[in-house]
């Protein structure tokens, strides 16, 4: 890289936008976008033993950099495809793969227009946009595209009541005439000029209807337009691709450090967080995070209820892994929605690269305990302790002739050296003492700071639910269904002492209410 170039890349800005690599001839060879051009465009410059053969070649091609800056996230996404469609980079299809191309379809011209996203554009006189190289942050813009310009995803056959999107203002509600076709296809117009870069002209133009409708005392859409406009705006800070664009698993500097210091013979893909949470060893829980390529993957993030209520975390560390390790007896449930046992137990093959205990010696050779006894010994845990931040690792120990590997990592004194730290050691842990300033450890923290709140959440659930179930469970002739109407109209056994008689009654009659306020603590009926 000649000097020239290093100084034209300390100009780079930190907002988000498109930029254009280019070789010596001057041709672009590849566009991409970031979230924060500078950090993402550096990247490319800084050592890294772990890129493929292929962006090897492509940094090794980079002669100079251009950058085009824009005001969200949005608009880098869709002027992404909209320049590698005009300049058809080589890097951008040798470091891709095809099947991961998708189109924005909206069929503007049918009877029931509809918008969604397919990887097989057709001549069916549809519109499409594209292609877009990362489906997830496509389906992001559209989320939170769809609350400014509401569209149908689908029309179900014989339906004739709006849907629950219509009242979430997600829809047009044609099923039901809220939303002429005329009115729906004008919405769609404007969700295309979005597209399409025109984001200024749409300002204006929604900016001269509102004022058109105020002056003929059209107040209510006035109102509506108002909202769009302001929704419109508001767009620049919803975060579309940020950390996952930015987290590059060949480009990260935590994951570096860490890949580093511990010796570790990849790059750990998947880390799992675990932590307890219970109070005085009731409604004992346990969480599991899943952290992708350094960044939070809540979709497979896992809740654990112990099977016996102990106020023991390290006993109760050791029944998490252990189940958590073990392919049979599995209890989890899934951190959103309800899954399949079938599903569930596909999850459990997923094994982790690197896992993290939140705590210290204790809890760490609690949960090491438990992977050796499932016949995981491969799988390298660390913990990180509270207090000092300490990363800990457990020694190898020797049993008879069997040798356990203990936290099966070992550390780099150099690349220890190059971080600041040192190491303490006891007769069987190793403890890591870095600056809490290093990059490493404060992606060490986000993810003990993430199972910490997740599993402080599930206990707070179950600690409610038991609450309120030691009193309602009591009265006899409450069921369940009774229990849920009160619960889910009332929200709490506080509010509920609150409510009126009358709108108690409304919900489960006058017998019951009596039942009720007879058996409640201190009924405040008014």
């Amino acid at each position: 890289m000649n000097a020239d170039f290093k100084e034209k890349l300390k100009l780079l800005p930190k907002t988000p936008g498109v930029y254009f690599h280019k070789n010596v001839a001057g041709e672009i060879i590849y566009v991409g976008k970031a979230a924060v051009l500078s950090n993402r465009v550096r990247q490319y410059f800084q050592k890294s033993r772990t890129r493929d053969a292929k962006t090897e070649a492509l940094v090794a091609e980079i002669a100079d950099t251009d950058w085009m800056e824009v005001e969200s996230e949005l608009e880098a996404l869709f002027l992404e495809a909209e320049m590698v469609r005009r300049y058809m980079p080589r890097y951008n299809i040798l470091l891709r793969d095809d099947k991961s191309l998708s189109y924005i379809r909206i069929d503007y011209d049918s009877d029931y227009p509809t918008v969604t996203i397919t990887r097989r554009p057709l001549d069916d006189g549809a519109k499409y946009f594209g292609p877009y190289f990362n489906s997830l942050s496509v389906r992001q813009a559209l989320k939170y595209l769809r609350r400014v310009f509401p569209f149908a995803t689908s029309k179900s056959v014989g339906q004739k009541r709006a849907n629950l999107h219509y009242h979430l203002g997600l829809d047009p509600g044609l099923e039901e005439g809220r939303t002429s076709i005329n009115e729906y296809r004008s919405n769609l117009r404007g969700l295309i000029s979005y597209i399409e870069g025109h984001k200024d002209k749409l300002i204006k133009s929604l900016e001269r209807d509102m004022t058109k409708q105020a002056k003929n005392a059209q107040f209510e859409e006035a109102a509506k337009t108002r909202n769009r406009l302001y929704a419109l705006k508001n767009l620049n800070k919803q975060v579309v691709f940020s950390d996952k664009e930015f987290m590059d698993i060949s480009k990260d500097h935590a994951l570096n450090e860490l890949v580093n210091l511990l010796e570790l013979d990849k790059f750990p893909r998947r880390i799992e967080g675990y932590d307890i949470s219970h109070m005085s060893g009731t409604d004992v829980v346990a969480s599991m995070v899943v952290f992708t390529n350094g960044v939070s993957d809540k979709d497979e993030y896992r809740k654990f209820k112990t099977r016996i209520d102990q106020n023991n975390d390290f006993y109760n560390m050791n029944e998490t892994i252990s189940r958590r390790l073990s392919l049979q007896g599995q209890t989890l449930q899934p951190a959103l929605g309800k899954s399949s046992h079938k599903s569930k137990n596909a999850w459990k093959l997923k094994l982790p690269d690197l896992v993290l205990i939140d705590g210290g010696k204790g809890q760490l050779e609690a949960a090491i305990k438990a992977r050796d006894i499932v016949g995981q010994s491969d799988l390298k845990f660390i913990g990180l302790a509270k207090r000092e931040e300490q990363i800990v690792i457990q020694k190898p120990k020797l049993k008879g002739q069997i040798e356990h590997p203990g936290s099966n990592v070992t550390v780099n004194q150099t690349a220890l050296k190059k971080l600041n730290g040192y190491v303490t050691e006891t007769e069987d842990f190793i403890l890591i003492n870095l600056s809490h300033r290093t990059n490493l450890i404060k992606l060490l923290q986000r993810i003990r700071d993430e199972s910490h709140r997740f599993a402080v959440s599930y206990h707070s659930t179950l600690k409610r639910g038991r609450q309120t179930a030691s009193v309602l469970d009591d009265i006899p002739g409450f069921g369940p269904v009774t229990r849920k109407k009160l619960l889910k109209t009332f929200g709490s056994i506080k509010m509920l002492g609150l409510a009126d008689r009358a709108e108690i009654e409304k919900i489960i009659g006058i017998k019951k209410t009596e039942l009720l306020l007879a058996n409640l603590p201190e009924p405040k009926s008014k």
